[in-house]
This record gives structure tokens, sequence and C-alpha cells, in this order.
């Protein structure tokens, strides 16, 4: 049984946060399925009854994966994915018949934990904390879903972000979709994600982008998609949100023939190659510009974007507090605009 790279710093875990694994027992995964959906439930429940941190489902997953993997037995990778999948909740969405709206909230695994073994994200904390619950919206009420989406280069090769939303669309209308991820000094609008990869760091198996400033790559599935997209999230709304960090519509992107510009529109760097998204290089930048191209392929024009929150050095819970409070309120101001023209 050899751990994979994700699971090998389970030891370093233990030792620096022994109280997130302490008392986990896994259960006997007699069907993945359940026993990954279980876990999903249980942190969501913890998070909504005041738990301050997303780590202790990054943490359980991976012990009760290396587990799995001690144990053996017949289709072992297929049932460690199926496990995997639905440990994220993506099994688990279902809006509810009685809302008017219907609202995907998607976070994001810690990551660079070689950096920082103890590092938590308030991405994934915002959605536990707002999976399968009901928001204001225009004249009723919208039902939000939520997922967690890996900080791994594969999945994304794999097309899990347009597999995921086909799913989700093939048995419910769909009437915001809200990325979120960490990394900026406030929060970030990020209008014109763009469709290739240059970020330098590792994702978390450890693995490279293969591209760089210098020569951004295409990732797979992408390849005659435009060079940049546009976000449509109600922005002025959400500019109003007051709070402890600075709220950007940030139109910064990257290209090979200008540089660090900033258009205003899209039209103003037509023709040019893409260095960075104003999301950056990185696959946060990346799940946006992924799921934009797939609704306008698919012929959708449901509001869709993603937010950067401020970063958290490690874990911080006066911090995640702080950018819990403000990220909430910006979720439930684009949540509250949505109007008739946008329900199904």
């Amino acid at each position: 049984m050899t751990p994979d790279t994700e699971e090998a710093r389970i030891s370093l875990a233990m030792a620096a946060m022994p109280e997130l694994l302490a008392d986990w027992q896994p259960g006997v995964m007699a069907d993945p399925v359940l026993e990954g959906t279980s876990l999903w439930q249980l942190q969501r429940a913890a998070v909504q009854a005041g738990q301050l941190d997303d780590r202790p489902l990054y943490w359980q997953r991976l012990v009760t994966r290396l587990g799995m993997r001690s144990a053996g037995g017949e289709d072992l990778a297929s049932r460690i994915a199926a496990f995997e999948r639905a440990s994220r909740g993506i099994d688990d969405i279902a809006f509810s018949d009685a809302a008017d709206f219907r609202v995907l909230v998607t976070g994001f695994d810690p990551f660079r934990l070689d950096e920082n073994i103890i590092q938590s994200n308030p991405s994934g904390h915002l959605a536990l904390l707002l999976d399968d619950t009901l928001l204001p919206a225009g004249q009723g009420v919208a039902s939000v879903q939520s997922c967690m989406i890996p900080v791994r280069y594969p999945d994304f090769d794999a097309m899990l972000i347009e597999s995921t939303l086909q799913g989700i669309v093939n048995r419910y209308d769909l009437n915001m979709l809200i990325t979120v991820s960490m990394g900026r000094t406030g929060f970030d609008l990020e209008r014109f994600p763009g469709r290739r990869r240059s970020a330098p760091g590792p994702d978390n198996l450890n693995l490279m982008s293969g591209g760089t400033e210098a020569a951004p790559v295409v990732p797979p599935g992408l390849d005659d998609g435009p060079e940049f997209v546009e976000f449509s999230l109600p922005v002025e709304a959400m500019l109003k949100v007051a709070g402890d960090y600075e709220v950007h519509d940030n139109h910064g992107i990257s290209t090979l023939e200008s540089g660090d510009v900033s258009p205003d529109h899209l039209d103003e760097v037509a023709g040019e190659t893409c260095v960075r998204g104003s999301g950056g290089g990185y696959l946060s930048n990346e799940i946006s510009y992924r799921a934009i191209l797939w609704r306008n392929r698919q012929g959708f024009d449901f509001p869709l974007g993603h937010i950067h929150t401020p970063r958290m050095a490690g874990y911080d819970r006066d911090t995640l507090q702080k950018i819990s409070v403000q990220l909430q309120a910006l979720v439930r101001a684009a949540v509250e605009v949505l109007d008739d023209k946008t329900a199904a």
C-alpha cells in the first residue's frame, strides 16, 4: 500500500493538528458513496453549528482514503473515486422544490500544504456554511447547494468542472453559479478569466501547470476557447458590501503582446494571447473560465463569476471570521438581486 502525495502528508497533519483527527473513525466502507456523503453532511452540520474550520473535511477524507487503500480489495480505485466525489458534496446536490431560484456555490480544498501544513481555505468554509440553505432572492427565496473542488490539475484535465455542471443542469435549472477561492489582499471579483495556465506553484499532488508567464499553456479541453471570457455576477450590488476588506471589480489581466493591462472591454485585447486572466494563471482562474465557457457553449445565460478572498497564512480564527462574514455578505448581495427573468 503506497499513499498518494496528499495522503503522505497525514502524519505531518496529525502532529500539527491532532484535534482535527483524534476522534475521527472512518466507517466500514460497505458503500463508499454513502460514507462519503455522510462525511460531507457531518462536516456541513459542524460548520453550520459554529465550527469555524474547513480543514477537518479535507484531512478526514484523506485518512479515510488511506484506510481504504490499506484494506485493499477489488475495484479499489473506483471505490476511492466514488468516496472522494461523494465527500465533496457533489452527489448530495439537491435543490429545494419550494425555492424560486437555484444557486450553486463552489469552494476549494486547502492548498500549498508543503509550505504550511495547517493551511485553511475560507472558500471551503463558505461552501460548507451555505450548503443546503435558503437565502432571500428577489421576491422569493433561493435554494443554495455547494460542493468542494480539489486543487489538482488532473481533475481539471478530466473535465471535472464541466461534468459536474452538466450533471446538475440535467436535473435542475440553475439560476446562478458563484465560484470562490483564496488568494488576494482584499476581495476581487474576477472580471476576465483567461484560458491559459502560467502559475509557478504546484497543485496538491505537487504537479505543475506546465506553463510559465513566458510560455503559458492551454489546458486539456480548452483548445478552441477564446483567450478571455467575462464575469456576469451583479457587480454593482456586490461592490456596496462593506467590511474589513476592500472589494474590487478586478479587470487586471496579462497578455504576451501587451503585458499587464486592465481593459474595460475584451475587444481592447482582441487577438492577444492570455498569460493570466484576472483570476491569475492557476486553478482559481481556470474554474471560472471553464464554467463560463461551458455555460456559453450550452446556450445558458445565468449569472456566473469568481470571487477571490483575502489570503490567510495557515489558520487564524479571527481572520477567518472576518473573511467569512464579508464573504457571506457578498454572496447574499449577489443572490438578493435575482429576479424572475433569471428563474426557470
